[in-house]
């Protein structure tokens, strides 16, 4: 179903800007390095949708995952479900969002 001809109050995961950046390497005389591993990630899923991210290996989709499931904590960005900053949830909260999504990852 196209996202216009669905219901706006339906909207159930809103993600904007989400970014998840690492720093790799460095050292005693070495400066670490930064690897954006998601930059800018954008999207909406209503009621009854379902979404997957495809593309190449490394680029970044289990990373997006992981940080939507708050794995990972956002380098940036918001991450609301039904309306709720789900990165200010406490433990018990976050526990609960996480029974409410899934993810399911390629055979490897």
């Amino acid at each position: 179903m196209e996202a216009h001809m669905l219901d706006k109050q339906a909207k159930l995961l809103e993600v904007r800007g989400l970014k998840k950046h690492f720093s790799v390497g460095g050292g005693l005389f070495k400066k670490a390095s930064l690897v954006q591993a998601v930059n800018g990630l954008d999207f909406d899923i209503y009621r009854g949708e379902t979404l997957g991210l495809v593309g190449e290996s490394g680029c970044g989709k289990s990373t997006a995952g992981r940080t939507i499931l708050q794995l990972y904590k956002p380098t940036a960005g918001s991450i609301l479900y039904d309306g709720v900053d789900i990165t200010t949830l406490g433990r018990d909260a976050m526990l609960e969002y996480r029974r409410k999504l899934q993810i399911i990852f390629q055979d490897p």
